[in-house]
């Protein structure tokens, strides 16, 4: 097909691979339909990764990662895609304004679901590659960048504790939902091994969730997709903390706090 007869049948006309909805009758979704093999007989979990993937998952692996969006969406004003919805509740913002800003907030490459996700994943895509082909762990991580004398690898850091407290739900979960573990998991664990033997860093619910997710054959790009609003519980819920207190209550700061390093006062001459 010629260019010009691509953009000639498209004209003023829709056109969807993934899904169409039939008045009155059904809805396809990716190939399925929604009344007659979806609803009722898959998890939510299992359709939203369906329309993020286009693959419909066995009920297990739906389930575990529903677990981990349990795991990165503390109702904790503290984080920082919370303070953003908190904000938002304390200036009589609607609740889907925070919603968004939150999940807008959330796709970064430092923490988050989405891009962190996707790097992690690319990473250890390619990690695993060289290692299977004879690469140790210490020329793998000689190509990251370092901060302060140690790599910077998404997934395998943490702040304030390096302990994280989701990896052993997730481990546990995963063993009685009968999902083994596979290459990439088992990879990560053994260089979250070398990183805390020679740089005190550990693998964290990022760096296992997006190991879990190579296992089950998702690629960093559907990832990404699957991942795009893992953080949305969380804000919702400190939105809702904050929206009927009192105005501007949220992180109050009174002139004194405000350390003033500019030019001192002088006289006005005329």
């Amino acid at each position: 097909m010629s260019n010009t007869e691509y953009w000639d049948k498209r004209n003023n006309q829709i056109f969807s691979r993934v899904g169409h909805w039939q008045g009155g009758g059904d809805v396809n979704c990716q190939g399925h339909s929604l009344m007659n093999e979806l609803m009722g007989k898959v998890s939510l979990m299992q359709l939203n990764i369906l329309n993020a993937t286009g693959k419909l998952v066995a009920r297990n692996v739906a389930d575990w990662v529903e677990v981990n969006f349990m795991g990165v969406s503390y109702p904790d004003s503290r984080i920082w895609c919370n303070q953003i919805s908190a904000y938002a509740g304390d200036t009589n913002a609607s609740v889907v304004a925070a919603a968004s800003a939150a999940i807008l907030s959330a796709d970064s490459r430092a923490y988050g679901g989405g891009q962190t996700s996707y790097s992690c994943m690319s990473f250890l895509q390619q990690a695993y590659q060289e290692h299977e082909q004879g690469s140790g762990f210490e020329k793998i991580i000689a190509r990251a960048r370092m901060k302060n004398g140690k790599p910077i690898i998404v997934g395998f850091a943490r702040p304030i504790d390096k302990d994280d407290e989701r990896l052993k739900p997730y481990e546990d979960f995963q063993e009685k939902l009968n999902i083994p573990q596979g290459k990439y998991l088992a990879f990560a664990k053994k260089l979250s091994e070398y990183l805390d033997e020679h740089f005190s860093l550990t693998i964290n619910s990022g760096g296992y969730a997006s190991a879990f997710l190579l296992d089950q054959g998702f690629t960093p790009n559907e990832g990404y997709k699957l991942k795009t609003f893992a953080v949305i519980g969380g804000a919702v819920a400190c939105y809702r903390d904050m929206e009927e207190q009192s105005p501007n209550s949220f992180l109050p700061l009174k002139c004194t706090d405000i350390r003033y390093t500019g030019v001192a006062p002088r006289p006005v001459e005329d």
